[in-house]
């Protein structure tokens, strides 16, 4: 497996948990990342179930715990700021503080888990994958500036948009199904004063929270709206991202109006459908998906983290099992990994009826009482296996 090489396009959780396990196993590894180093910002993500196995299995789970939002609690409010609702039970984004989970921003996963093997994996940042030709024995790459190289096998660990996926497997459009809204995360300052605390605020179709982070120096602005239909956007203008969200939350009331004033020099601004990817097989000949890429829950599952780190393990371990052999070891995988991923996808649907009960986007705008449901039975529906 010493001479088997592997190129994982993407250095988001799931690439970056990949390079660690065929690292680990003797694997040949090289991540191309589109970005000039790690990307900065994101959501709070949660590591739950067999992902806080795989985080064990990694030695980093007591460093993944001393990264943890720390959320004291949550409260909802209306557009005057005055409080409907107050839980120091739990917060939407996190669930229930009794549960094991862990709530961490994605940014400080990504860096906890990039130095777990960095001097064992080659990083070719500031680069992309521009082309694949596959002649049955290995897959030639070609990169927008790196020279042209081969590999044994391809890993598209490159996110909901996946150009990895496009140029293997064909259009977006055959595979995506848009779930009605789209989300935007940037940071601003803890103007204020928060402590450890998330505030949520609804104004029918659009809405969000701010959560406090890095010791409540800052805050991390969810900004969301709904619709029905998907909306036609270039992936890669950023500008004209933030306009769509100024535009679509300018309106709504309490605190948005002063975040927004944020949101154009914020350099880790990210937009995106709330959309999942649904395919019958996961690979192509050399070339297959992992994450968000291949099986996309969207974040209104709470579960698309775990799934990368899962998959990754699964992955790894399939291919160490299989000495590399692509053809019994990208089947062994789907086939772990299928039951896991269809309930986690379902979960996704599941909370967006509540949720938007519990913010007032449904039910007439009547505020529901938040309710932290028991998860365990999806989010602990796989046993891991050792290789």
């Amino acid at each position: 497996m010493q001479s088997t090489t592997v190129l994982i396009s993407g250095a988001g959780v799931g690439g970056l948990a990949l390079a660690y396990w065929l690292a680990g196993h003797g694997f040949q590894v090289t991540v191309v990342e589109r970005a000039p180093a790690l990307r900065p910002g994101g959501q709070a993500v949660d590591v739950r179930g067999p992902a806080l196995e795989v985080a064990e299995r990694m030695g980093v789970l007591e460093q993944l715990r001393g990264l943890a939002t720390d959320m004291r609690g949550m409260s909802l409010v209306d557009a005057s700021g005055q409080e409907l609702y107050r839980s120091t039970e739990g917060t939407l984004s996190g669930g229930d503080f009794a549960a094991p989970d862990v709530e961490i921003l994605r940014d400080d996963l990504c860096d906890l888990l990039y130095r777990t093997a960095a001097d064992r994996t080659e990083y070719l940042f500031d680069d992309s994958v521009t082309a694949l030709a596959q002649d049955g024995q290995r897959v030639q790459v070609t990169f927008e500036r790196a020279a042209p190289r081969t590999f044994d096998l391809v890993v598209g660990a490159d996110g909901l948009h996946s150009h990895t996926r496009r140029l293997a497997f064909g259009p977006e459009a055959a595979c995506i199904t848009h779930l009605g809204s789209y989300l935007s995360v940037f940071t601003a300052p803890n103007y204020l004063g928060l402590d450890r605390w998330q505030v949520w605020h609804q104004l029918g179709t659009a809405g969000g929270a701010f959560m406090t982070a890095r010791d409540n120096t800052e805050i991390r602005v969810f900004a969301g709206f709904e619709t029905p239909e998907p909306i036609d956007y270039d992936h890669r203008d950023i500008e004209a991202q933030k306009k769509l969200v100024h535009d679509h939350l300018a309106d709504v009331g309490w605190e948005f109006p002063r975040a927004l004033r944020y949101l154009w020099d914020a350099a880790d601004f990210h937009f995106d459908s709330m959309s999942q990817i649904h395919l019958d097989q996961w690979w192509r000949g050399r070339v297959v998906l992992l994450g968000d890429a291949g099986y996309c829950g969207s974040p209104l599952s709470g579960q698309g983290t775990s799934m990368a780190m899962v998959g990754a393990y699964v992955l790894a371990g399939e291919l160490k099992a299989a000495r590399g052999d692509h053809r019994t070891a990208f089947p062994a995988y789907q086939d772990a990994l299928r039951g896991y991923v269809a309930g986690n996808q379902q979960l996704a649907l599941t909370n967006r009826s509540r949720v938007q009960a519990q913010t007032g986007t449904g039910q007439g705008g009547a505020v529901a009482e938040v309710e932290f449901p028991d998860l365990s039975q999806v989010v602990n529906s796989l046993v891991l296996k050792d290789y």
